[in-house]
């Protein structure tokens, strides 16, 4: 089995952070989101990971050889030129998948299961011609979403419907055995210039393959954190971090409320850190209390108090010290 992680979207909806690093650079729990994404691949022993990249691709290519490199096989880099949606970006690792069975693990989604226990929910649903990871969702209109008969056989996929009788969303994780009709059908999709919102959908590429016969199951997934949104970014923080526990941090004359990822190479002095805060290397924090948040590489925070923030590199942060003569039997609000 072959992997294709796709990981060359800009990340729009994670601006200011995403200006100077592709999404998969983002930093979350200790480190970016693709170290996590690789993490959970290891046990799966593919043959070939294969990462599409796109903007800025040399950060990416970089992190992942420097930290990766001995864990796979084989790592290959193939390169998006356009941002033309998943399944436009499925279609350009043809040459290098082949006709071999492909899991599909998109490049902002973090499984709490690795991605061992997927394939074995996919070699439980018997011959078929692939499997979708899929979760009941409260809004399907944000989704991909799939119809099933009676014997749990995929009918029909919709993206992002605006509405629906089905609540079973896509997960972001596909196992496809049946890699010649799914290129097959992205090479039809993408011929007939069959885009939606300027992107070819790769759910529109997989309603080919139902309508050309092929049998496609699902396999549930549980517990999934989309880390493409400032908000969801924050709540896989907070999740991962308690899933690591607690890790030891040096400090001087600090409060350290666990659970905490902060890199050896970060100063803490005289401050409050925790809990559920990741904080990349080279940083500076003095004199502040911190609280719920991802602080970047190199940034210096002086005098502050912060809680539910992301906080991106070399960023500078001071604050200026108050005095209040307060009264008895007193209520202030800032």
């Amino acid at each position: 089995m072959k992997v294709v992680i796709p990981a060359a979207g800009v990340g729009k909806r994670l601006y200011p952070h995403t200006h100077t690093k592709p999404k998969p650079m983002v930093f979350v729990a200790g480190k970016p989101i693709i170290g996590h994404i690789l993490d959970r691949l290891i046990d799966v022993q593919a043959e070939e990971v294969v990462v599409v990249v796109g903007y800025m691709k040399d950060k990416t290519i970089s992190y992942i050889d420097a930290n990766y490199s001995s864990c796979f096989g084989k790592i290959s880099y193939i390169t998006q030129e356009e941002p033309l949606g998943l399944g436009h970006s499925i279609y350009v690792t043809k040459d290098v998948v082949g006709d071999s069975p492909v899991m599909i693990a998109l490049g902002d989604m973090i499984f709490k299961a690795g991605y061992r226990e997927f394939l074995e929910r996919h070699e439980k649903n018997g011959e078929c011609s692939g499997s979708i990871g899929v979760k009941t969702v409260d809004m399907p209109q944000y989704y991909g979403i799939v119809y099933l008969d009676d014997e749990g056989t995929i009918t029909k996929l919709e993206e992002k419907p605006e509405r629906t009788t089905s609540n079973l969303g896509i997960a972001g994780i596909y196992i496809i055995d049946d890699t010649s009709l799914l290129f097959e059908s992205l090479d039809k999709l993408i011929s007939g210039g069959a885009k939606k919102e300027g992107e070819y959908q790769l759910t529109d590429a997989l309603q080919i393959m139902v309508d050309a016969g092929a049998t496609l199951k699902t396999f549930p997934v549980h517990d999934w954190y989309d880390c493409g949104r400032a908000d969801t970014l924050l709540e896989a923080n907070r999740v991962l971090l308690t899933e690591k526990g607690e890790n030891d941090v040096k400090s001087t004359n600090s409060v350290i409320v666990q659970p905490v990822a902060v890199d050896p190479s970060v100063k803490l002095i005289n401050s409050v850190i925790g809990p559920n805060v990741s904080i990349a290397d080279n940083t500076v924090i003095k004199n502040s209390i911190i609280e719920d948040c991802i602080i970047g590489t190199g940034a210096e925070i002086v005098n502050m108090n912060l809680r539910s923030g992301i906080i991106g590199d070399d960023v500078n942060l001071t604050g200026k010290s108050k005095s209040l003569n307060i009264g008895d039997s007193s209520t202030i609000e800032f």
